[in-house]
């Protein structure tokens, strides 16, 4: 633990009775005592607290920006309004996915979140695709996700005035004193709230928060099986420089404007191809599965036709338990064609297992539109 980079709010975790894994290159909390299974359950039911402190948060300035940043991600920058935030992806020269993150609009220049593993080599593709623009990587900066149907009211007590944000909105708040950058998003598929807090001012914010009573600490542990639930893909496994937006179900990140015969397409790393796979569909495509049974199929499992079939046809990419599901539910990349109903097999331990393909989400996700 030593080599890992600490989370500012490293000495609340411990206080909490977090256990500390090796994470993106710092020490983070997996669970806490209540359990990754009542964790999961209590942020679906009440107000769940996520440290996500080791993002990347990242400013973009320039006369230009907007334009800057659609010659790397493919989505409407341009026509994102002042206060609000989209999802994207950053493409590689090579025309592969480098991450996925959130970009907002603040008017005078841009505010992204990448993911943390990522970060440091997403500074040297913005640095160097955004010429003319001032790219700066915080480090002064915690954040912290409040998630479930409880977010609104236990934010609301401390600054009313988010209650009248919508889903994807990005604003600022002035809390006693700290400058809070905060998004009605999350990664849970829950209603809640993302929030940039100064380092020195997070413990501050934390304590509040989790002193009402819906407000419990949650760790990756139940922040995983979270994410899958609502079919929501991660960085490194759903997504790679291998697997493309296309394929990762993410076809509607593309924006309209930059699909071909818009009035400003292609244009960033990669158009040709992934256009073309955008207008032909894809070969494979990102399926959401149900593993028959009790026990979880976990990235990595190999999937197959039939229990004969000598090749496989697809890999789990995502699995685990699903708390809200009852049940093992598991993501994968799949043929195309394959119809949601269909039973495929996943090999674990020398044994073909059935599988069932899901339409995704598992859980229907509950934004406030």
């Amino acid at each position: 633990m030593s080599e890992l980079n600490p989370l500012p709010l490293e000495a609340l975790h411990a206080e909490l009775g977090g256990k500390m894994v090796p994470f993106a290159g710092y020490s983070m909390p997996v669970q806490y005592p209540m359990g990754v299974m009542a964790e999961h359950l209590h942020c679906r039911s009440e107000a769940g607290l996520f440290d996500v402190s080791h993002m990347g948060q990242v400013i973009v300035r320039g006369a230009d920006a907007a334009s800057a940043l659609e010659r790397l991600i493919p989505a409407d920058v341009a026509g994102l309004g002042a206060g609000r935030q989209r999802y994207g992806v950053l493409m590689q020269p090579d025309g592969g996915v480098a991450d996925d993150l959130m970009f907002a609009n603040r008017s005078d220049h841009f505010y992204l979140v990448v993911n943390g593993a990522c970060k440091y080599q997403d500074m040297e593709i913005l640095k160097a695709g955004l010429s003319g623009c001032e790219v700066t990587l915080l480090d002064d900066r915690a954040l912290l996700a409040l998630q479930g149907p409880k977010a609104e009211a236990v934010l609301a007590d401390l600054l009313p005035a988010v209650a009248q944000m919508r889903f994807m909105d990005s604003q600022i708040f002035d809390w006693m004193g700290a400058e809070l950058w905060i998004s009605r998003s999350g990664y849970t598929g829950e209603d809640g709230f993302e929030i940039s807090v100064p380092e020195d001012r997070a413990e501050d914010l934390a304590r509040a928060l989790l002193a009402h009573p819906a407000v419990a600490p949650i760790g990756l542990g139940a922040r995983d099986s979270l994410r899958l639930e609502a079919g929501m893909p991660l960085y490194g496994q759903d997504l790679t420089p291998d697997i493309s937006p296309v394929v990762a179900g993410l076809g509607w990140s593309i924006s309209k404007a930059r699909r071909a015969g818009g009035p400003r397409a292609g244009g960033f790393p990669g158009a040709e191809p992934l256009l073309q796979e955008l207008m032909d569909g894809p070969a494979n495509i990102r399926m959401g599965l149900r593993p028959e049974g009790r026990a979880p199929m976990r990235a990595g499992v190999e999937l197959y036709h039939s229990v004969d079939a000598t090749a496989p046809i697809g890999r789990i990419t995502s699995g685990g338990f699903g708390p809200s599901v009852g049940a093992p539910i598991a993501m994968g990349i799949v043929p195309a064609e394959l119809a949601p109903g269909t039973t495929i097999y996943g090999e674990v331990r020398g044994k073909r297992l059935p599988v069932t393909l899901a339409t995704l989400p598992f859980h229907t996700p509950r934004y406030k539109r």
